[in-house]
């Protein structure tokens, strides 16, 4: 019976686990969110979340490379929002007007 619910408990974590990969979350992001919102100890996420990469290795590399990609594109559309802002603050209303 102990098996059972072991196996059962394990499944649910690798469901969650699922979930915050969903969210795009890496390793560390999802045993801090377990634990905050699910009570799971980050040793139990951390342990199924790497039998995970060894039964998925092509998924979690692929994973890991989409992920880093992603940050650097909001990034780089963060910078340029900056970098709009920054114009925008810089220039007058007088700027904007002919002299006649």
């Amino acid at each position: 019976m102990a098996d059972d619910s072991s196996s059962s408990y394990i499944r649910m974590v690798q469901h969650l686990i699922e979930k915050c990969i969903l969210h795009n979350m890496n390793k560390e992001e999802c045993m801090e969110a377990l634990e905050k919102h699910a009570n799971i100890k980050p040793v139990i996420t951390s342990t199924v979340w790497t039998e995970l990469e060894k039964e998925n290795r092509a998924f979690f590399e692929s994973y890991a490379r989409d992920r880093e990609e992603r940050i650097n594109m909001e990034k780089d559309q963060q910078r340029i929002q900056q970098m709009l802002a920054d114009l925008a603050s810089s220039t007058t209303p007088d700027d904007d007007q002919d002299d006649d």
